[in-house]
């Protein structure tokens, strides 16, 4: 039977329309995707803003120092958060969490409520306690999404900004913790928590070497401490990531220097 050429005719036209609709639809998801995306990262933040009441902290004729954080309202809405970091002429100025369930869970997890937010949260892993305590604390943040979460660190990469910013602040409820700041330096994209075993002298005295003298061409040391680092110390490495280099990790890392009741 021959081809009707009229219906030919018909059928691609209905066939072209039809993959026009399609192509439509991807188009319009991926505008949305995209668009989506660009807001999470460039959209101005501002949770916390509210959560934090500012405070001259002063050790003078104290015994206790001003506390600035209000865990208990923080708390209430995620109960997660246990601390809080804060390094001047940053934007690092945000709580720290801990998931009970999953370690990354906060990679892609607003600290405030726990809904789904690209750019995460300030988070430490369950191999850590929540005392700071340890002989190394490990804390992770994003890089890149605009200059929130840890992007900020990267301007210790600056050696007039690493000499004059030497200390750094994690508050807990009923503590400040001062860290000075040891190095700051370009490393490997290992897990650190699952590389060492700090409990083992070697191992914890090997990754001390490394804080203190890296080796890495992008790297900016401070050789006069306020402390000795030993067995003792407590360290906190401050982990985000590289621009472009995905087997890479860039870390802030420093030392405990004063533990203080707070009010």
């Amino acid at each position: 039977m021959a081809e009707n050429p009229q219906s030919n005719k018909s059928n691609k036209k209905a066939l072209r329309i039809v993959l026009g609709i399609i192509f439509l639809i991807i188009f319009i998801c991926c505008c949305v995707y995209i668009g989506f995306n660009l807001y999470d990262r460039f959209v101005p933040e501002t949770e916390y803003t509210d959560r934090t009441v500012i405070t001259q902290d002063s050790t003078d004729n104290k015994t206790t120092v001003e506390n600035p954080i209000d865990f208990t309202t923080l708390q209430q809405g995620n109960s997660d958060i246990y601390a809080w970091i804060r390094i001047e002429d940053t934007k690092v100025d945000y709580p720290i969490v801990q998931s009970p369930d999953s370690d990354s869970f906060y990679l892609k997890h607003s600290a405030e409520d726990k809904s789904w937010l690209s750019r995460g949260a300030i988070y430490t892993e369950g191999s850590n306690t929540k005392t700071f305590l340890d002989p190394v604390t490990v804390v992770y943040g994003h890089n890149g999404y605009s200059d929130t979460m840890f992007t900020t660190l990267h301007k210790f990469e600056d050696k007039e900004f690493f000499d004059s910013h030497e200390y750094f602040y994690v508050y807990l409820p009923g503590r400040r913790l001062t860290y000075q700041v040891v190095s700051a330096f370009k490393y490997d994209d290992r897990h650190i928590m699952n590389s060492f075993n700090f409990y083992y002298g070697s191992d914890l005295q090997n990754f001390q070497n490394i804080v203190m003298n890296p080796e890495s061409m992008l790297k900016n040391v401070r050789t006069q401490l306020d402390t000795e680092i030993d067995e003792n110390s407590k360290i906190i490495v401050l982990s985000t990531c590289i621009t472009g280099q995905k087997t890479n990790r860039y870390l802030v890392c420093g030392v405990l220097v004063k533990d203080e009741k707070t009010n």
